[in-house]
């Protein structure tokens, strides 16, 4: 992460705080005057550490971060997903941090966000684990409320790390895991991509670093983790629950409160000059880890019935997870109203999708309102599906989980293009 921050400082605007801030609303405070601005706050109340913010809440840092630019994120993230690279550079932990000794979460500067959160919640940490059956290794970043010195609620949702858990508690044995907080965005953007179960995110993430990455061996768990600023080690306990939020989710509205399983800590590492990594929540950093690993899954489903997709995004306005536009090469009239159907098959939560041509920029507003604008025509080019499964975090779904979902074909008709040809994009 400190070689990327000298690249963030160099071409991205950094702000330092340098008066003590309280980790309790007044960074949260702070971090939503600068939603887009990378944050560091230099002297923080009752703790050493130091806080950053923003690593990745611009689609610019995060194709930086890459190497790339901003359309070609998607295809760089399928291009990693499929050729995962093994890591074979291994560093102990002793090797890597300055501290070493009993995990105690009071020395961290856990912030507290909003007043009617459930408690200071570590947002950025990313956790590892193995399947207890075929030792495969799960990267991926959970939301954690703090409890007491070492002892956290985790939000588990039913995918990797949550079949990894049920498993060992079926054995009634705890699941070994370790935390990494303060990483570099192209590993934290691996720990967030959907990939088969028995595929590694850090291989992937080994891929965003053409196969120089390097992995720390922990302590008192069987794990190695990404080169990080903070580690946690410990264990998600089998049987025992506790209750967990309330959280400000992506759609900036509160999370229910749910009884999660519990991590009890043994131990923790960091450096004399740590910078623990916090994400705000609901902000474009959160918007974006959460919802850009999806849009590959999309476009890859839609190109399965248009092979002409150039391009798919989930706009940040629609939260980075109910919103998305899709590109297209229009070769068919049909082909506007079957991508529709394949996006929205794609991401189950997506609740409103529009399909535009090439000559529309995907990444600007304007462009996708003006595509609306003047090449809609409601009768014919709305599509409305009631009744269908939708996304947890819409305020609007019903008890059930449904939801109404509509699509907007906002291509041009093939047989009158000339009609909609914006001249401003002509050569």
């Amino acid at each position: 992460m400190r070689e990327f921050l000298k690249v963030l400082e160099n071409e991205f605007n950094v702000v330092k705080i340098e008066e003590k801030i309280s980790t309790k609303y007044e960074a949260s405070k702070i971090l939503k005057e600068h939603d887009k601005d990378v944050i560091i706050f230099e002297n923080v109340k009752k703790s050493n550490i130091r806080i950053i913010s923003g690593l990745c809440n611009t689609r610019a840092k995060i194709a930086r971060a890459l190497s790339i630019n901003v359309p070609e994120i998607s295809s760089r993230i399928i291009e990693a997903m499929g050729n995962p690279k093994p890591i074979t550079r291994i560093q102990s932990a002793n090797e890597k941090f300055q501290v070493s000794k009993k995990a105690d979460l009071r020395e961290l500067p856990i912030l507290t966000y909003y007043k009617n959160d459930g408690g200071p919640y570590i947002t950025a940490g990313v956790i590892i684990a193995k399947d207890p059956e075929t030792g495969v290794r799960n990267a991926s970043i959970h939301r954690m409320l703090v409890s007491t010195t070492n002892r956290l609620g985790v939000r588990i949702v039913p995918r990797n790390l949550y079949t990894y858990y049920q498993k060992a508690e079926k054995m009634d044995q705890p699941l070994e895991i370790a935390i990494a907080i303060g990483m570099h965005p192209a590993t934290l953007l691996a720990s967030c991509t959907s990939i088969p179960i028995n595929v590694d995110e850090l291989e992937v993430a080994n891929n965003f670093h053409h196969g120089q990455m390097k992995l720390i061996k922990c302590d008192t768990v069987d794990l190695e983790v990404p080169e990080c600023e903070i580690l946690l080690e410990g264990k998600i306990l089998p049987y025992e629950r506790a209750a967990e939020g309330p959280f400000v989710d992506l759609t900036d509205t509160y999370d229910v409160i749910r009884n999660e399983p519990v991590i009890e800590l043994n131990k923790m590492h960091y450096k004399k000059d740590s910078l623990y990594h916090a994400i705000m929540p609901a902000g474009f950093e959160h918007k974006l880890l959460q919802g850009l690993p999806q849009e590959p899954r999309i476009y890859n489903i839609v190109q399965n019935t248009v092979p002409t997709v150039k391009n798919v995004v989930l706009t940040e306005g629609g939260c980075c997870w109910l919103h998305a536009v899709v590109s297209i090469q229009k070769q068919t009239q049909g082909d506007g109203k079957n991508a529709l159907m394949a996006a929205l098959t794609a991401h189950p939560s997506l609740k409103h999708c529009a399909v535009v041509d090439e000559d529309i920029d995907i990444f600007k507003s304007n462009d996708i309102e003006y595509a609306i604008a003047t090449r809609v025509k409601g009768d014919e080019d709305i599509m409305i599906i009631p009744g269908a499964r939708g996304s947890s975090l819409d305020p609007c779904a019903k008890p059930d989980g449904t939801t109404t979902k509509v699509g907007v074909d906002a291509t041009m008709p093939i047989d009158k293009k000339e009609k909609f040809e914006r001249v401003s994009k002509q050569k």
